[in-house]
Formats: C-alpha cells, sequence, structure tokens
C-alpha cells in the first residue's frame, strides 16, 4: 500500500516517530482466537453507566518492596522475600515508565487515554462484548488490576473478569438546541474527569448503540498500560479481519510461543529490563554514526565523537529541565477538572502531502503550523497579543519499531516543541516550525526524555509530584500525532467511519491536541480545561482555514509535469 503506517509514521518527524527509526513493515492487526475461555456473562447492566464495584478497594500500601535495583524496564521476576507481603502468586512488577504514568493522576488530569470510533450501520452491545471478550482480553494487561505496594505497582490477575462491567452501554444526554455530536462531545468530556475503578482492570468501553443511525464507541483506558501507539494497535485487534503477531511471549519465558488453538496468547513484560537501554542507546549510537559521517575527511583537527557526544547530551539535557517557564496566555494557569471536548472534519491525507512535498518540509511539519496559526487566531480574537511569541506542546517521540506496536507498555520520550503563535504569515510560520522539528530530530532530547520518566517512576511519590509541577509549567499543551490504518476497517459487520483519540495531559497543562491519520484522513480534536479554554471548537474551526491557506499557496507553485 503506498499510505502503510510505517510510511505515513516516517513523515510524522517528532510526533510518534523514532528518531533513528529504519522504514517498518504495515503492523498487524489481531486475528480472532479460541485459546482463552470467554469470560463473557449473561447479565446485562440496568442503566447506561457501570455498576458500581461490589469488593473491596485495592490496598495502597501491602508492604515495603525491596524491588532489585534495575532502575528501568519491568523488574524481573521475584520470589519470597522480593515479593511485597500480601501480593497474590503471579503478580508482575509494573516497568518504572508504567509506575511513573500510574502516579501521574491527579483530580484535574486524570491519566486515561480516550478514543472515539463511529461506527455504521449500529453495532449490537451484545456482539461487542462478544467480540471484547474473544480478542481483547487475550492481552494480560486487559485481565489484570494494578496493585500499589510502597514505591511500587504490581500487575495482579483479576479472577474474574465480568465484561458487562468493562463494556458497558451508554445513552446520550442532548441539551435543549444542543446537536446530537455535541452530545456526544459532552459525555466524553464527563468521562475524561471520571477516575477508572481501582479494584477492577484499568480500562472500559462505552457503546451509544443508536447514534443517527451509526453507533459510537467511546474507549477508556489508563496510560499506565500503554502508550497511544501501542493501544490503536490493541484496540484495533477488536475488528474484523485483523491479525495478531504470530508469536507472543510466554508468561514464564518471555519468548515467542504459539497462539493457534490450545496456546495460550498472551503478552508479557519479562524481556523489558532490557529495552529502556535500547531505546536509550540506539538513539545515541545513530547520533555518533552521523556525527563521524559529517566530520570525516573535514582537514581540520576535530574533537573526538565521544566530547561532541558529552556536548550535545548536556545540551540537550538542558533544554528538558533548565528551559523557562512557558508564555503566560490565558491557557495558561491552574487546571480544573471540568473539560471540554470538540473535533472538526478530518482533511484528506494526500492534499496535506501535496502541500508538504510543494513546500519541501514533512506533513508533520504541516499539520503543526496549522496548530500555531489556530491556536494564535484563538488567543488573538480573545484579545490576547502574540506578537514574538512563542508556547510549547510537549510532544511524544516514539521510541520503538511500529512492527512491535502491539506490544503493551510506555516506550516514548516527551520532548517540548515551541509553536511560534506570534507569526501570522502561514509560510514563515511553516519554515519556522519545520526548523523546530529538524533541531528535534537531530537532538538526544526524546531518549534523555524517556531515562528521566523511568527515574520520576523509581523514586518517591512527592518527589516525582515535584519533577511534574516543574514540567508542567514549561508547557501549555501535549500534542500527540499518531498514524493509523490507512485503509479502512470493520468492527462487527459495521465499518468504522472515523477514529478520533485524546492522550491525557499531565499537571496543570490546559489543552490536549491529537491529530491521527485513518483511512486517507487526517482528523484534528481538542480537550481543554473548561475553566482555562471553554470554547475549544473556536480552536478547531481555525485548523482547516489554516491548511487551506497553505494549499491555495501550494496550488501557485509551478508543479513539475512529467512527459
Amino acid at each position: 500500500m503506498a499510505d502503510d503506517p510505517g510510511s505515513i509514521a516516517s513523515s510524522f518527524v517528532s510526533s510518534y516517530t523514532s528518531p533513528s527509526a529504519s522504514p517498518v513493515q504495515e503492523t498487524a492487526l489481531p486475528t480472532p482466537a479460541a485459546s482463552r475461555p470467554s469470560p463473557l456473562r449473561s447479565a446485562k447492566p440496568k442503566s447506561s453507566k457501570a455498576a458500581p464495584a461490589t469488593r473491596a478497594p485495592v490496598a495502597k500500601t501491602l508492604g515495603k518492596a525491596s524491588g532489585n535495583g534495575n532502575g528501568n524496564g519491568t523488574d524481573k521476576r521475584t520470589k519470597g522475600a522480593d515479593r511485597p507481603d500480601g501480593l497474590p502468586k503471579g503478580a508482575e512488577p509494573m516497568s518504572k515508565v508504567d509506575t511513573a504514568w500510574l502516579r501521574l493522576d491527579t483530580e484535574a488530569n486524570r491519566m486515561i487515554i480516550h478514543g472515539v470510533l463511529l461506527l455504521k450501520p449500529h453495532v449490537s452491545l451484545e456482539d461487542l462484548r462478544a467480540r471484547v471478550a474473544e480478542r481483547l482480553l487475550r492481552f494480560p494487561r486487559f485481565r489484570q488490576r494494578v496493585v500499589e505496594a510502597g514505591d511500587s505497582a504490581w500487575w495482579v490477575e483479576d479472577a474474574e473478569v465480568d465484561i458487562t462491567r468493562h463494556v458497558v452501554p451508554e445513552t446520550l444526554n442532548r441539551r435543549r438546541g444542543r446537536p446530537l455530536e455535541g452530545a456526544l462531545q459532552d459525555r466524553l468530556a464527563d468521562l475524561a474527569a471520571e477516575p477508572l475503578d481501582p479494584s477492577r482492570p484499568l480500562w472500559q468501553l462505552h457503546l451509544i448503540e443508536h447514534y443517527d443511525g451509526s453507533s459510537a464507541l467511546i474507549a477508556r483506558v489508563h496510560h499506565c498500560i500503554a502508550d497511544g501507539i501501542a493501544l490503536i494497535a490493541v484496540l484495533l485487534s477488536i475488528t474484523d479481519g485483523g491479525a495478531v503477531p504470530s508469536a507472543l511471549p510466554t508468561a514464564k519465558s518471555g519468548k515467542a510461543g504459539k497462539t493457534g488453538k490450545g496456546a495460550k496468547a498472551v503478552v508479557d513484560d519479562a524481556a523489558e529490563p532490557e529495552w529502556l537501554a535500547d531505546a536509550m542507546v540506539k538513539p545515541i549510537n545513530a547520533w555518533t554514526v552521523r556525527e563521524i559521517q559529517e566530520h570525516a575527511g573535514a582537514g581540520t583537527p576535530q574533537d573526538s565523537p565521544a566530547e561532541r557526544l558529552g556536548r550535545q547530551v548536556l545540551k540537550d539535557a538542558a533544554a528538558l529541565t533548565e528551559a523557562p517557564d512557558d508564555a503566560k496566555t490565558r491557557l495558561k494557569g491552574k487546571a480544573g477538572r471540568a473539560k471540554c471536548v470538540a473535533w472538526g472534519a478530518p482533511l484528506p491525507l494526500d492534499a496535506v502531502k501535496a502541500v508538504g512535498k510543494s513546500m519541501n518540509v514533512s506533513v508533520n511539519d504541516v499539520l503543526l503550523n496549522c496548530v500555531a496559526g489556530a491556536l494564535g487566531l484563538y488567543l488573538r480574537e480573545h484579545g490576547d497579543d502574540t506578537e514574538g511569541q512563542e508556547i510549547r506542546a510537549l510532544v511524544p517521540v516514539n521510541l520503538r519499531p511500529l512492527e512491535t506496536a502491539w506490544q503493551l507498555g510506555n516506550r516514548f520520550g516527551m520532548v517540548p516543541l515551541p509553536l511560534p503563535i506570534g507569526i501570522t504569515n502561514p509560510v514563515k510560520r511553516l519554515y519556522a516550525v519545520h526548523a523546530q522539528t529538524q533541531a528535534l530530530k537531530n537532538s538526544l532530547q526524546p531518549a534523555l526524555a524517556m531515562g528521566l520518566m523511568a527515574t520520576s517512576g523509581s523514586v518517591e511519590k512527592a518527589a516525582q509530584r515535584a519533577m511534574l509541577k516543574t514540567l508542567s509549567r514549561k508547557a501549555t499543551a501535549l500534542m500527540t500525532n499518531v498514524p493509523g490504518p490507512a485503509q479502512a476497517l470493520q468492527l462487527c459487520g459495521s465499518a468504522v467511519e472515523r477514529v478520533m483519540f485524546w492522550a491525557p495531559q499531565a499537571g496543570d497543562m490546559s489543552l490536549g491536541i491529537s491529530i491521527l491519520t485513518y483511512a486517507g484522513q487526517v482528523q484534528f480534536g481538542l480537550i481543554a480545561d473548561a475553566g482555562l479554554c471553554p470554547d475549544p471548537e473556536r480552536i478547531v474551526a481555525h485548523f482547516g482555514p489554516e491548511f487551506q491557506q497553505l494549499l491555495t499557496l501550494a496550488l501557485m507553485l509551478p508543479w513539475e509535469v512529467k512527459a
């Protein structure tokens, strides 16, 4: 396919794209498997909300975990004295990075990734529950709850995963004069402020079975389970005709095992102690090789690669930790619990690619330019002076190959990207964005940020909170670009017409900006703090016109015509 996820990902330089990745194969989507007994229950909830939890709350502290001192990835399997008192047999230690995301939960910003799928024609609740039980529960993280023990966290198998509590019916309440799409946005905003039940696996699907002749599915998954790339791959495992990776790791050995009939298909983190080091070493190796190539044969004395690497590490570390607080705008302040959600009509991906090609920039640069332009216009409309101003967005940079996207866990670095909101000329702003993304592409910040997140998952909660507070002051928004499937999918026989998702903001950041490509379309969406940005639809409304300006200019440029 011309537009497979690998080719799309290569265009997204600084968002969810490895800085040193080689071309990758399209990520396989999971297929049905009946190797695990279905936990489907016959009971149906009577209301649109999940029934309240009946079991006792999870113990917050079970005893001090001694750990193994690795400080990265998932700790090695522990037995006897290494295991906190009260943990059941088979409990797995959570990786330090995933623990960091678990701890980032606050009353103002829940660390929950939200997604919306629009399906046509409608899907029945019974069919969806059967599909989820058959496919999604093959992945252990969706069968495990989280137990915190001292400063560590553990994955514990849930004895009986009640599918009726995880896949629930939903009814939209429409306010007078509010369109149906607005009612869906309101419900998503309400859910974004609610925590998941900590006594159960940290995920839930809400199905609006009848939505204007279609169905709408809201997915909620805690960030400690996986990052956006992994969740897109795994959640799409419930779609029709997907393909599970031919071999998944087994629980005991961490080695690949068959997933055919009679085999227990699982995904496990037994081999994770190595991936964090690998994620940091590869970018450093790639940077060193590039430096050697650029300075080879220069004819003048040069510093050694090790000396240049040392300076680059210090420079990028300072950029992460010593940057001044972000610019003061009406979007910067103390975040509250209430949220607002908005999204707009998708853009054709081919048109975005054409603009990027004509301007000699990446697809990512074009979309980031539209974001910066939309935010700048919004602030000026509200009376803010944006001249000469930039605001920063934290951008995730993927540190894993996309062919292993189905492996759960968080494997990315978060880096600050300045958005030139004060530049009103769209072409000048585009090349300013391009310069920023190129500088980020050639830096070691993503790998260093990954190490910083692992460190924060190892320290006491109070220390991590202090680190989070400092980080959140340096940015206004969290922005994600995720490459979705290039071809339209189906779920239980219905077409998946649109896919949208939102990553959570951290600390007091007020905006979550999401860009996702799916089936030749680019979807732009916002989740915002209701107190600081009560009208995110006005930002969304500027995104399309900002792109149209670039498209018009691109069409005016001379094009090469092949004979």
